[in-house]
Formats: C-alpha cells, structure tokens, sequence
C-alpha cells in the first residue's frame, strides 16, 4: 500500500533519506557503515546485498546473458545493458534542476546532485574521510589496509588503484598517449609539465 501513497516510514539517521521498507533501510545503513555481509567464495570481493553477490558470480563464470541489438556487446546486467542503449541514442533521461546538466541514468544524476549539496554519504569507519562515490571509499580504504588488488603481470608491482596499474604498464610497453599541443612531445600519463 505504501508504494501507492509515497509513505516512507523508515529514516536514515545519518543523511535523512527515507524508505519504504525497513528491510530497504537497512540496506542503505550498509553504505554508510561500509559493511558488506554478502562475500564472493572465488575473489573474496563482499556485496551490501545477497543480490549483487549473485549478480557478481557471472563475472566469475564468463556469463554475460543481456546484449545490445546495436552493437552487440554483452553485459552481466540487463540495467546496464539499458543505460548502455542510450549511448547509441543519445538519451538523457535525467537532468539536473540546478545546472541543467543530463545524464543517462538516474545513478548519475544522483552524484551528480551531491556536487551542488556537498554531500558525501561514504564514510570511512577509521578516519572518518568522507567521499562522493562508493568506489572512491573502497579505493580510499586500501590506505588503511595496504591492499594492492592491481598486480602487474611483467614486473609483479601491485596497485590500489586499476587506473594506476594501467600508467605503470606504459612503463613496459612504451605507450606514450599523452602529447603536448605546443611542441607533439609524448607522455606515458597526463599533466606531466
């Protein structure tokens, strides 16, 4: 019944969103806490939900069972199959009441929001940190831990961050995508002065 009069009962006591369902906050509180009660048995990677972990195991078994008639490329979840579609639309569904700006998905925008508000709803339980986006506190958490998840398969090198790795691999390969407008001098990363 509350899905047709807009109740939400439930608070958060940490940023005021409210829900429906008890079982919904509960999940939320996860975000904040950082706990993650649901762990992959092959890559030990934990998930807020029973449901992500599930949707997870099919990067594990290669399934990637929802396609784009467009393009053909496959994903692991039909909602990003959808927001993947309107790439080639260019649909952007969701917009932003304060500066316009539209985006793809309602994840987006959501962010997005957060950079007009100042709100950043991921905390790190040891420092207190806060971030913007959830892969920005998992990465952030790695300080704590000294976890390097991205290894490098030529000199063994480990990382925090993929994105670090994939700059370090230029070290090896001799890529040089970056250049300089003034002068065509190639650079292995970018803002290198």
């Amino acid at each position: 019944m509350r899905s047709h009069t807009g109740e939400k009962p439930y608070s958060c006591n940490v940023c005021g969103k409210s829900f429906t369902l008890k079982g919904t906050l509960t999940y939320h509180m996860r975000t904040h806490t950082g706990e993650k009660p649901y762990s992959c048995n092959v890559c030990g990677k934990s998930f807020i939900r029973r449901g992500k972990l599930n949707e997870h195991m099919r990067t594990h078994a290669g399934e990637k069972p929802y396609s784009c008639n467009v393009c053909g490329k496959s994903f692991f979840l039909n909602g990003t199959l959808i927001v993947h579609m309107r790439t080639h639309t260019g649909e952007k569904a969701y917009s932003c009441n304060v500066c316009g700006k539209s985006f793809t998905s309602k994840g987006s925008l959501t962010v997005h929001m957060w950079t007009h508000t100042g709100e950043k709803p991921y905390r790190c339980n040891v420092c207190s940190k806060s971030f913007v986006r959830r892969g920005k506190l998992t990465e952030h958490m790695r300080t704590h831990t000294g976890e390097k998840p991205y290894r490098c398969n030529v000199c063994s090198k480990s990382f925090i961050q993929k994105g670090i790795l994939t700059g370090h691999m230029r070290t090896h390969t001799g890529e040089k995508p970056y250049s300089c407008n003034d002068c065509g001098k190639s650079f292995i990363q970018r803002g290198v002065a």
